[in-house]
């Protein structure tokens, strides 16, 4: 006669947990009832832990159990292959294998996702000879992951294999090789393998749009979209960043209007993209019209979606209205500020520029290359000497970085407005990057706002050096002997 146990609740409480903190107090529980050494409710904190994306608080708790059985595994494995650090799938897999654990379809399916994710060919055709020794390889979910493994490594030929020898196929055999071919920008393969498909959803249709879009064959990308029969908001997304990769901001904001028609609702990658094209054509009244949007249905503006509303606001002019959206985003990244400093320098509010990049920095962000570029821009159009010296120390001395062809550029066009032009001749000229015409340009820029007609001269020879195909050169320095009658 079976006695039945009835589940403890604290093994209820680690099913329902959705937070991280929520499962601590689970775990803590379990260590202090000792319901942590009974396996059953360690794999179910396990896979509470795993599945709160907190892959290295669920390790130590993998660490710990010291009966593992396939469905440990398989969960930590599991965790490993969708998290930033795929490898760690392979790692917890040679583990497995060394305890003489052995795989079922679903470990090996996790594993081989995890090589194709960091595109392990070598690792993978190790795990693909355990599937067919083990009698998994003939399994669907196993194969389709074998296929998308060997195709996105580059090895369709193989790939192609295992799909014609599949017994059993379903669409996502058939999209696997499809998206590896699209992505990689074989569009007339992956043509003939959409067409020759049995079936197709409304992935395999994305696919190809998104293919032909990456290409920049926006035409056979929009004929492809006009065809389907079935449009999800991945559909409309892919080819409206098709139109924006080829900068056509018009029919974006066309598309967007059809999109709204079929009542569609987009999502954060879709205003993104829509306000980038309000901001390219200063269409302030559409990029409002998302704002009220985001508004009315409660949408998170942080991110991405916040730079890109600071952006299309300061290029469209509405520097007050960038700034309040950028105070009011509580999640900012590095990307938001880096914009709203951008924007702030282009409407010539240097000092305020150098203000949100102080605050940046004593927030704990980490300035890049893009935020010193416009903050020496912001000190440059400002005429705000003494600080871009300070930032350009800055950049170099306490993070790290470099000075790019952009940095020198800004830093030129501020000393040479003040008519500094040994130091500015001395600065290009002891630049570690790749000398570049643009920036003795900017130099000989300067020479021409301040009459300087020998250092011009000597300027446009360089220019003429390092680019002899340059015309608008001779017409500058001519333009500066004409102004001081020479």
């Amino acid at each position: 006669m079976s006695v039945y146990f009835p589940q403890p609740p604290i093994l209820s409480f680690t099913e329902m947990a959705t937070s991280i903190s929520e499962v601590h107090q689970a775990h803590a529980h379990m260590l202090k009832t000792g319901l942590i050494h009974h396996p059953f409710a360690a794999s179910r904190l396990l896979s509470s832990a795993a599945t709160a994306t907190a892959t290295p608080y669920a390790h130590s708790i993998f660490s710990h159990i010291q009966d593992r059985n396939p469905y440990i595994y398989n969960t930590m494995i599991r965790a490993y292959a969708t998290s930033p650090t795929p490898e760690n799938a392979i790692t917890v897999y040679t583990q497995m294998m060394d305890d003489f654990v052995v795989p079922d379809k679903y470990t090996l399916t996790f594993v081989l996702k995890a090589c194709s994710r960091i595109r392990g060919i070598e690792e993978g055709k190790q795990v693909h000879a355990h599937a067919v020794k083990s009698g998994v390889g003939s399994d669907v979910y196993a194969g389709n992951t074998l296929i998308h493994l060997y195709a996105n490594c580059g090895y369709f030929e193989i790939a192609r294999e295992i799909l014609d020898k599949m017994p059993h196929r379903d669409v996502i055999s058939w999209n696997a090789i499809l998206s590896a071919y699209a992505d990689m920008g074989l569009v007339e393969l992956a043509r003939e393998v959409f067409n020759e498909m049995p079936e197709r959803n409304v992935e395999s249709w994305n696919f190809m749009v998104s293919g032909y879009a990456g290409v920049g064959l926006v035409e056979e990308a929009r004929g492809v979209f006009d065809e389907m029969p079935v449009k999800d908001v991945v559909s409309w997304d892919v080819m409206i960043a098709g139109y924006a990769q080829v900068s056509r901001f018009g029919d974006i904001l066309v598309l967007f209007e059809e999109m709204q028609n079929a009542n569609v609702k987009p999502d954060s990658c879709t205003l993104v993209n829509i306000l980038s094209a309000c901001a390219h054509l200063g269409a302030l009244s559409q990029g409002e019209c998302v704002h009220a949007y985001a508004e009315k249905n409660r949408i998170d503006v942080s991110g991405s979606l916040a730079t890109a509303f600071v952006d299309m606001y300061s290029k469209c002019g509405c520097i007050e209205k960038a700034l309040e959206v950028f105070h009011s985003t509580f999640k900012k990244d590095v990307s938001t500020w880096n914009s709203m400093i951008a924007g702030l320098s282009i409407h010539g509010f240097g000092e305020h520029a150098l203000e949100i990049f102080s605050e940046m920095v004593r927030m704990g962000f980490e300035p890049n290359e893009v935020t010193f570029t416009s903050v020496l821009s912001a000190c440059s159009c400002s005429g705000l000497l003494k600080e871009g010296r300070e930032v350009f120390d800055l950049m170099i001395r306490v993070h790290g970085i470099q000075p790019s062809v952009e940095h020198y550029g800004c830093m030129v066009d501020l000393l040479g407005h003040f008519g500094l032009f040994e130091e500015v001749e001395e600065l290009v000229r002891s630049m570690p990057v790749k000398e570049s015409p643009v920036v003795w340009e900017s130099l000989l820029g300067a020479c021409r706002n301040h009459g300087n007609i020998e250092m011009a001269e000597r300027v446009a020879r360089k220019i003429l050096e390092l680019n002899p195909e340059g015309s608008s050169d001779y017409v500058q320095l001519s333009n500066i002997h004409a102004s001081i009658g020479k």
